[in-house]
């Protein structure tokens, strides 16, 4: 589902006055510029910490912990979490792993990689549309573009649809936040919900 068209460029400030995040975390130690998140978002839960790369380093590459489905009756919560992995140039083996929060169930994927030192620069979210009469899931894939221009795919569900591409970063991503729906016990649970990354200064 698709809610608006294009996706915005967040003012810095807005968001870490929302979260209880300090200017000077933010761009005095790590120089990050703007917030990019995408219009289609799901509407459970709450952002958590966000979590950047060290300095120096950019995202080359993701993985994704996702709940296989599970099955009439059971509950499906499909995308849990994402991990970028920041690296420092083209050398793979130099690599940190930042998070955010993420929910309770499933199982961490094997990272892909932009190719040849590229960096992530954007992403658009697969979201079912909520239900009142079935399992909510809310984000259940996501896809990232490179800043050669190469697209990455995860190994999500496939249950809604991708909405529209967030905005670039004009170097790359350096952190991540996401929105998480905590365990319900007795209710639906969604997981995952949303995502915002953190630009880079060039």
């Amino acid at each position: 589902m698709e809610r608006g068209a294009g996706a915005k460029l967040l003012p810095l400030l807005l968001l870490l006055r929302a979260t209880g995040f300090t200017c000077a975390q933010a761009d005095g130690r790590n120089g990050y510029t703007a917030v990019i998140e995408v219009t289609n978002g799901g509407p459970w839960g709450d952002w958590a910490w966000p979590e950047m790369c060290p300095d120096g380093f950019f995202a080359s590459g993701f993985s994704l912990k996702v709940e296989p489905p599970q099955g009439i009756p059971e509950d499906d919560t499909a995308m849990n979490g994402i991990r970028l992995h920041c690296a420092r140039g083209n050398v793979l083996g130099n690599t940190h792993v930042v998070q955010s929060q993420s929910g309770s169930w499933g199982e961490w994927s094997e990272p892909l990689w932009c190719r040849g030192g590229a960096y992530l620069v954007a992403f658009s979210l697969r979201v079912e549309a909520p239900t009142t009469l079935g399992d909510n899931t809310a984000a259940n894939n996501v896809r990232f573009r490179c800043s050669d221009g190469e697209e990455l795919q995860g190994p999500g569900l496939s249950w809604g649809d991708f909405g529209d591409w967030s905005d670039h970063c004009p170097k790359g991503a350096c952190g991540l936040q996401t929105k998480i729906q905590g365990p319900r016990v007795l209710g639906d649970d969604t997981a995952l919900n949303d995502a915002r990354l953190f630009c880079c200064r060039s």
